[in-house]
């Protein structure tokens, strides 16, 4: 990735946009981010599960936090699915900081010293079962452990609940996926079904609009690889250790969710 595509973040259009996302997502999802002074100084990895479907809020929500905690100047990416940069949404999602979702891309921003968040489980993730809601699991991926090892960044995980409320989600729809025409295009082998508002079932929930679901996001402790896990670590061991505080964070803001949807 070049210099010029980083460059495309724009910050005075962020800084511009900025106030209408915290209306929508301090006002529609009543979104609650806690400890988000905890992303250290410099280049930095968060690591997020990643919840709601096609409209996953996850990012806009952290990205409010993220400015209102180190200002809009300090830089933050998002590793984007390819879809995002196609048609007339590609410039918005360019100058907002997202950057394709592959390892030469996460280098680049890291690189930079700057903050970049990935969300592991992609897809299989942000479509797993409501019934599942509360559960981390990134299908296996755990290239974002070496690209923090070779960057030599601390990861930062973050965990998310409320966001799978927003539709019922009833399947990822593997064996829909496989058959599907779309399959190359979409880069996926999914075709999930929810069930939401105004038109119910739908394939993965489009056209139906989010219930105002309140969002609560917990930042955690930065994790030094190479400090916990020494100078050759093993990359299972590492994500292992990783899921398993993120799934801890998010079994406690779990216990502390009185109803759906409400919180």
């Amino acid at each position: 990735m070049s210099d010029e595509l980083l460059a495309q973040r724009d910050p005075a259009y962020i800084a511009t946009v900025l106030p209408l996302l915290k209306i929508a997502m301090k006002g529609y999802f009543r979104s609650e981010v806690r400890d988000m002074d905890r992303v250290p100084a410099g280049g930095a990895l968060m690591v997020g599960n990643h919840s709601g479907g096609l409209m996953a809020m996850d990012v806009p929500i952290i990205a409010v936090a993220f400015a209102d905690t180190f200002g809009a100047d300090r830089p933050l990416y998002c590793l984007a699915h390819d879809m995002l940069f196609t048609g007339a949404g590609g410039p918005f999602f360019r100058k907002f900081g997202f950057v394709p979702a592959d390892r030469a891309s996460a280098k680049e921003v890291l690189a930079s010293g700057a903050v970049t968040i990935v969300f592991p489980g992609g897809d299989y993730d942000t479509f797993r079962p409501t019934l599942k809601a509360n559960v981390i699991d990134f299908a296996g991926r755990t290239g974002y452990v070496r690209t923090a090892l070779e960057t030599g960044v601390p990861i930062v995980p973050v965990v998310s609940i409320g966001g799978q409320e927003a539709q019922f989600h009833l399947t990822r729809g593997e064996w829909l996926g496989r058959l599907s025409p779309l399959r190359k295009l979409m880069r996926s082998d999914l075709m999930p079904l929810s069930f939401g508002f105004p038109f119910g079932l739908m394939p993965a929930g489009a056209l139906n609009v989010p219930l105002p679901t309140k969002i609560v996001t917990q930042v955690l402790d930065p994790i030094d690889i190479e400090v916990e896990f020494g100078p050759d670590p093993d990359i299972a061991e590492v994500d292992e250790v990783v899921r398993a505080r993120m799934q801890e964070a998010l079994d406690q803001l779990a216990r502390e969710r009185k109803f759906p949807v409400l919180g």
